[in-house]
């Protein structure tokens, strides 16, 4: 294992190193939070793809091909189901906006203050992402040094919490290229072809499993919609993938580089439940799927191909945890503490404002890892997360994208409607149930059509100022650097 220690050492270090370098990148607000909205289509492919497809993905998505075969694929399908449609109907649109938060895009929509709820939702989201993302990092310490739960989170979660404190949004990108890279060696090109050939092949796979392992419907109608309301609505509205929409230089780069990224995530998708299948034909009687792909790594690479593998699986992991703390520490500074002191805007200028949100990065930082620890369940903490996302704030958002008569009093009512529904069913009928995210929704969307209906409309001079911000015609708007890194 020598020479795998090696692989992970140097490429952990390669990650602080990017942190440091970013730190020396990030000097104002926009540049810390959103790389000064300039990145160019190639990087911002890359980092896109990266965010979306995290522990879940990787690790998750080998379990379900190991549990049901190449149906298993679905998860992440629609995933990438999801990122296309929001690259292609509202990427634009959303990079054209200027903001740094979802929330800020609710108040100028519907010129109200939902701000602070809204926030809050989508900082409990965010928080719950950066959590699960967090706890994998046991998984693959304990594969590659037998090392205690806690201290393996505790060392993956400080070194995310490092690199993203130091540089903000410039380190993340940076890093994820990396790890774009490292999961597209490492999973696609090694791990799967590996895994296909030690298993014998796709003709051995189906002599050697049932037939419905090769049914693409084979995980179940019902579960296949609940992923596409999960997931494939969950990318439409995340604040962790709109701060990667801000990124972008332009219109076409959100539109065509998300597409890009969205392909690459339906490839990922099969290729997990693949490698998920041919572990099913090497080891039938696994504890638990989700040993699937850190058992084929360990027991069928060979040296320093198992290290960058593992690499690969730390990287999709880091990816998704670095994002989701970026999001979860700018929603909670810039949509919950500001507005509760009063103060959307600090007044000590750029640099205080990149040390303030340093500072809460590092503040929410250590807040997820405390929590990582305290929680063992990962399915469940991923579904708290996109059961409120989905329940409490897709009908707002959506609705102030597409509906002119939606009104602040009726996206006020629709969050909170649709969170306490949500919260309530995960209480009485579980959380992994269903209804939570079904009921939670439908609630959702009758108060917002029913409260919007029964107020005045929006001030036709926000709805103006609305339409001009996004034509990228906002008067007001200061204009921001456009240089291209590719």
């Amino acid at each position: 294992m020598a020479v795998d220690y090696i692989v992970i050492v140097v490429y952990l270090a390669g990650m602080l190193a990017m942190g440091w370098w970013g730190m020396r990148r990030a000097r104002s607000k926009s540049e810390f939070l959103v790389a000064g909205r300039r990145l160019g289509p190639v990087m911002y492919s890359g980092t896109m793809a990266a965010i979306v497809l995290g522990g879940a993905s990787t690790i998750g998505g080998v379990g379900l091909g190991y549990q049901y075969g190449l149906s298993g694929a679905w998860m992440v399908f629609t995933i990438g189901l999801g990122l296309l449609a929001l690259s292609v109907f509202f990427s634009a649109r959303i990079a054209r906006l200027k903001v740094y938060t979802v929330s800020e895009m609710l108040d100028l929509r519907y010129g109200g203050r939902a701000g602070v709820i809204s926030g809050v939702v989508m900082w409990a989201y965010t928080l719950m992402l950066a959590v699960t993302s967090t706890i994998a990092y046991a998984t693959i310490f304990d594969v590659l040094f037998d090392m205690d739960r806690t201290l393996a989170i505790v060392l993956g979660g400080s070194i995310v919490v490092a690199y993203s404190t130091l540089g903000g949004m410039w380190s993340i990108t940076l890093t994820d290229m990396v790890q774009f890279v490292v999961k597209t060696v490492g999973v696609l090109l090694l791990l799967l072809p590996i895994a296909v050939v030690k298993a014998g092949g796709f003709a051995e796979m189906k002599a050697e499993l049932p037939t419905e392992y090769f049914d693409p419907l084979g995980i179940g109608g019902e579960t296949i919609f609940t992923y596409v309301l999960i997931y494939t609505f969950g990318m439409l509205i995340g604040q962790d993938i709109w701060q990667r929409v801000f990124t972008a230089r332009g219109d076409r780069t959100a539109r065509w580089g998300g597409t890009v990224a969205g392909t690459y995530c339906l490839a990922y998708a099969l290729a997990g439940a693949v490698i998920g299948t041919a572990a099913k034909v090497l080891y039938p009687n696994l504890a638990s799927p989700d040993d699937a792909f850190a058992t084929i790594v360990k027991d069928e690479l060979p040296m320093g191909v198992r290290g960058l593998v593992l690499a690969a699986a730390l990287a999709a992991v880091m990816s998704t945890s670095s994002g989701a703390l970026i999001a979860c520490a700018t929603v909670a500074n810039n949509d919950i503490w500001a507005r509760l002191r009063g103060a959307v805007r600090p007044s000590d200028g750029e640099h205080d404002e990149v040390r303030g949100n340093r500072a809460f990065i590092l503040i929410m930082g250590v807040g997820v890892i405390c929590t990582a620890i305290a929680l063992n369940n990962v399915v469940e903490a991923l579904t708290v997360a996109y059961n409120l996302l989905v329940g409490g704030l897709l009908v707002p958002i959506l609705g102030g994208l597409l509906w002119r008569r939606g009104t602040a009093q009726g996206a006020l009512a629709s969050v909170v409607v649709g969170g306490v529904t949500v919260i309530t069913l995960m209480a009485t009928h579980g959380i992994l149930a269903n209804e939570p995210v079904y009921y939670g929704l439908l609630s959702s969307l009758a108060a917002y059509l029913a409260v919007s209906l029964a107020t005045p409309a929006t001030d036709a001079a926000v709805l103006a100022a609305w339409r001009d911000r996004l034509a990228g015609r906002d008067p007001e708007l200061v204009s921001e650097p456009v240089p291209a890194p590719q």
